[in-house]
Parts: C-alpha cells; structure tokens; sequence
C-alpha cells in the first residue's frame, strides 16, 4: 500500500535559544505550539524562524540577504558560525513575547 499525504511540506522550524545558552533548548513545528511552551515555562530568550533542507547561509544568499564581499566568507569557518538578522525573529522575557 502506498503512503500519500496531502498536507503540505514543513518548510519552517521554530528553534528556542534560551538566555545566555549556547545551545537550543526547544524545537518546533509551529508558532502556536513555540509560544504555548515559552509562556508556560516563562522563559526568556530568542524564538527563530528556521528554514528546512538548507543552511542559513545558503538560504540568505539566495534571497539576496548576503553576498560575500571577501574570499574568508566562502570558507567553512565563516559558513559554519553564519546567520542572519532576516530570519524572522521573535524576543521573549518571563514567557511574554517583547
């Protein structure tokens, strides 16, 4: 038997990076679901609007966000520490969005 869906790709992350952490702490597959846990535990932090299936460096670039301007920013060091301030970008304090 074969398996279809009709419920369309996930195309976006949701990714909590706590105050002051290194690491994420939560991931998710919707806003509703992001917000629900941050107001529930009353943490502080950022919420990022990840893409899926690409790095944000791939994904800046292709949206025209960033282009390298030096040769250093097409080398894995640069590539593998990169992010962008267009990923969309929600700041959290005590659980309420800021």
């Amino acid at each position: 038997m074969e398996l279809t869906s009709t419920a369309s790709p996930i195309t976006t992350i949701w990714v909590f990076n706590g105050e002051r952490a290194s690491l994420p702490s939560a991931v998710f597959l919707t806003l509703e679901l992001a917000e629900q846990w941050i107001k529930e535990k009353q943490v502080s932090g950022l919420l990022t609007a990840y893409p899926v299936n690409t790095g944000v460096y791939d994904w800046a670039m292709a949206r025209g966000c960033f282009q390298p301007k030096h040769s250093y920013q097409q080398l894995p060091p640069f590539i593998q520490r990169f992010t962008s301030a267009y990923l969309e970008h929600l700041h959290y304090e005590n659980g309420e969005r800021l």
